[in-house]
Order: C-alpha cells, then structure tokens, then sequence
C-alpha cells in the first residue's frame, strides 16, 4: 500500500524573536499511521519542530503541510482537529471547572450532538480511570491524573495524529504503561503518533521510527534498531541508547542491536548456550 503523507516540512526554520534559530532547515515527511518519537537534548529543537505540526508555531521560513493544509494559512483551531495536541505541562491545557466538563469542551466547540459528546465523554473516562474524579476540579487533581485528563481531552476530538510531549510525565510506573498501552492502542486503531521523549528505553519498547534531533536539525532518522546502532554519534550528541542495548554492545552482540530484555535473552541462549539450553543446577 502506498505511502501517504499526513505532514511535510520542507526547510523548515524557525527564529524566535529574541534572535535563536531553534530550527535550521528541517526537512522530513510523517506518514499516515507512523509511530515517531522525537528525542534529542533539551534545546535540540524537538518541541519547537513538533509544535509546528499543528500550528502553535508558524515557520519562519520554509513550510509545513498538514493533510495538504500550509499551516502559515490555516487557523490552529482548524488544525487541532487534524492534529491533537497533549502538552509536556497538562495546566497549559484545562481550564473547566469539572473534569467532564472539560473533557467535553472540544466536542461541544465542534458542535457535536449532547447525547454523542455524553457517550463520548463516558466511555473516555471509563478507559482512563477517571470516574471517580469525574465531577473534582482539574487543578484538584494530581499531577499524574491531570496528564492523564490532558491525554482525554485530546482523545474527545478524535483527530487523525496525536503529540504526546513526554507523555509519562508525573506517572508512577504503572500509571505510565497505562498511558503507553492507551498510547498503542491508538496505533493498532491506525492514528498516527508522534512522542516527544527522552526515555530512550520508551523509544525502544514502542516506537517504530526515531528522529534525532540537535542543534535544530535532524540528524539522525531511521528505526529504533537503525538508529540506536550509531553508539559514537549518538555519544557524540549526549544520548546513550538503553542499558540492555549497550550490555549486549559490550558483550559482542554484532550482527543485530538489542532493544528489549527479551531480545537480550534470545540472543544469549543462541549465542552462549549449549543446544537445550542450561541443564538444571548448572547455576
């Protein structure tokens, strides 16, 4: 099946008014149903490039095409609901006195039915554990639930592509598979994703294609095995792919780079095992 792109920068930068060319020439193409993460240092332009995606920011040269839209001549309003957005920060987004409320504001601006945007609202707050908090204030909340009222008030708009920016902010361990599994599952659904991270191990575990990002520009882009196989630029660039990946380096593991602990595992058994595995009591 052919390709179809959903967003295109062509030489893109961007110069904030203070004078700092965060972007410098980005060129790159996310396609219908891509898993992306975007990683990269603080100030590597990451955020700046992915907010351009549904127009928060405007380039100041080049363009960006969404859905064949140019951002420069379409309203954000039109664009969020191509594109939504999930901030680093959640209080940048809630404003409802209610968290039913809130999350049933974008359906109500769009003008959806009262009885489909009630449906909605319940089933959104049903996925994501939030019942019990339905009729608490947002800013009542913790901050861990309060990511998690962001991601569902990006979810009531239903939009093609969803940033998340550090989606596991101020989750504890097992709030944060609940987000990436909610995360997935949005992909198997065929929306296109796009995170912004510095978990390489997250990158790893879930995303399908990995952008570098340094000095505002792309400079490394590829799969995650691709592009974690770069240990002298990406050391270069102060990034260091996931432990199991640089202890399989280490051990030798050559002919292919290792991203998960499973992988590590199969990888010794064929590797440094005898034919039958271990033999009981051997360790």
């Amino acid at each position: 099946m052919a390709e179809k792109p959903v967003i295109v920068c062509e030489d893109l930068w961007h110069v904030y008014p203070n004078g700092v060319e965060a972007l410098r020439g980005v060129s790159l193409t996310v396609n219908e149903g891509e898993y992306v993460a975007f990683v990269g240092q603080n100030g590597s332009g990451k955020t700046t490039l992915v907010k351009h995606f549904n127009g928060l920011l405007k380039p100041t040269r080049g363009k960006v095409m969404v859905n064949g839209q140019n951002t420069k001549e379409t309203k954000v309003s039109v664009l969020s609901h191509k594109v939504g957005y999930v901030f680093q920060n959640p209080d940048d987004m809630l404003f409802c006195s209610s968290v039913e409320e809130e999350i049933a504001f974008g359906p109500k601006m769009v003008g959806a039915p009262e009885d489909e945007t009630k449906q909605k609202v319940d089933a959104i707050i049903n996925d994501l554990g939030l019942e019990p908090l339905r009729d608490a204030h947002p800013f009542a909340l913790s901050l861990g639930d309060r990511q998690r009222l962001a991601v569902a008030c990006a979810l009531s708009l239903d939009p093609d592509v969803f940033v998340f920016d550090e989606p596991t902010t101020g989750q504890d361990f097992f709030g944060g598979e609940s987000i990436m599994m909610l995360i997935d599952q949005l992909y198997a659904r065929g929306k296109t994703i796009i995170i912004i991270t510095h978990d390489m191990n997250l990158v790893a575990e879930h995303a399908k294609r990995v952008v570098v990002m340094s000095k505002g520009q792309a400079v490394l882009d590829g799969t995650p095995a691709k592009v974690y196989s770069n240990t002298k630029e990406l050391s270069n660039l102060s990034l260091r792919p996931p432990q199991v990946t640089v202890l399989a380096q280490w051990l030798g593991c050559k002919d292919r780079t290792i991203l998960s602990v499973n992988q590590m595992c199969d990888w010794l058994q064929g590797s440094y095992l005898p034919a039958g595995g271990m033999k009981e009591g051997t360790l």
